[in-house]
């Protein structure tokens, strides 16, 4: 789908609520002022659609494209029967990718240049798996990381499935001012956070906030459609990863849009339920309830964020101290309320602070510090 993400059509999907934070005063810093957002969720059937869809007042109906996969084992050659978006890369036995490879074949035969795995990024170190961009490939081939076991694949297509109508607020949706685009506005498939049989794969689950832990999702920078990668994001740790859903909280395209994650309930702010508290999601392993995630789309190594993405996160960081009454600049001692594990961190961290892992890119975690600054004053 080549529709650009501020369109309407990346506006908030399905039957909408307009939600007002009750009872949330006390997780508040004092004189923070909250502004009603409004929320939505999908309900389409996740299969083609060429009805119409019911509407309310102030909302429209938008389509967006079902996510198409193909998974695979081993590293023998694959072929799918759509244009691949997205390579999904999962093994066992090492969280290291050194001397792993993927090479992507076009329609008409040719082969392309190995390229390698990355840095394992972020996922890789959570005992996830790594994201790769094919361009629309016909398909690709694969080298397993030293030591891997239980290589596994999946091709993606966010882009060209079938139909998904669904119905999105008109209005753009805002935290404290701050506009973001909700789920349903960048297409999130609401079934994929269901088994077969119904049942919810990761329920909700919320404790007090603690921390924010800032990553980068180790992918190609100058992504020409940042919308149809969270799309693949979501399938990846939501399927792939049975994690239930997308492992982050926010996401931050290089634009500055600002995309909700991981579902919150239809009360409360994104992120957090009606009483301030904040959902857990899948960002850093062991180290997840109570710590808020947001990723940055893109790699970070060896260029820092584009300038509206510095100034978005930046944004979104500042409300969320706010409402949370916390210091920015400050060290904190996180404890896991579920097994009472410790760890000393900033308030306001990077992921290779609490694991293993390059994430948030070199650069990017050089600039936390300015952004603790730019937070806490304002500058």
């Amino acid at each position: 789908m080549s529709v650009p993400p501020t369109s309407p059509s990346h506006r908030a999907k399905s039957r909408v609520t307009r939600r007002t934070v009750i009872g949330a005063v006390g997780a508040v810093a004092a004189g923070a002022v909250i502004t009603p957002t409004v929320m939505a969720t999908t309900g389409d059937s996740g299969g083609a659609d060429t009805g119409t869809a019911d509407t309310e007042a102030g909302t429209t109906t938008e389509t967006f494209p079902k996510t198409r996969s193909e998974a695979a084992t081993g590293a023998a050659p694959v072929e799918a029967a759509f244009p691949i978006g997205y390579v999904g890369v999962r093994w066992g036995g090492t969280d290291e990718t050194t001397g792993g490879g993927i090479r992507l074949r076009d329609a008409d035969g040719t082969q392309g240049e190995w390229k390698s795995l990355g840095d394992g990024g972020c996922s890789v170190a959570n005992g996830g798996g790594v994201l790769i961009a094919a361009g629309q490939a016909a398909g690709y081939e694969l080298k397993a990381p030293d030591g891997a076991t239980g290589l596994r694949s999946l091709a993606l297509d966010t882009l060209h499935g079938p139909d998904r109508k669904v119905t999105v607020p008109s209005d753009p949706t805002r935290l404290r001012g701050v506009e973001y685009l909700t789920r349903a506005a960048w297409g999130a498939d609401e079934s994929l956070r269901f088994k077969a049989d119904g049942t919810e794969n990761s329920p909700t689950a919320f404790f007090p906030f603690q921390t924010i832990t800032v990553h980068h999702t180790a992918m190609a920078n100058d992504d020409p459609d940042p919308a149809a990668t969270v799309r693949a994001i979501y399938q990846l740790h939501a399927v792939t990863n049975d994690w239930g859903d997308i492992g982050y909280h926010f996401l931050i395209d290089e634009a500055g849009r600002i995309y909700e994650g991981r579902y919150s309930g239809e009360d409360g702010l994104p992120a957090h339920d009606a009483d301030g508290k904040l959902v857990t999601a899948f960002h850093v392993g062991g180290f997840n309830s109570g710590n808020l995630g947001i990723a940055l789309l893109g790699t970070f190594t060896e260029q820092g964020p584009k300038e509206a993405a510095r100034a978005s996160l930046t944004k979104l960081v500042k409300v969320l101290v706010r409402q949370h009454g916390v210091d920015p600049q400050a060290r904190v001692t996180y404890t896991n309320p579920i097994n009472g594990t410790q760890k000393e961190v900033a308030e306001i961290s990077g992921h290779r602070d609490w694991l293993s892992t390059e994430c948030p890119g070199e650069v990017m975690y050089g600039e936390l510090d300015r952004l603790r600054t730019a937070v806490a004053t304002g500058r």
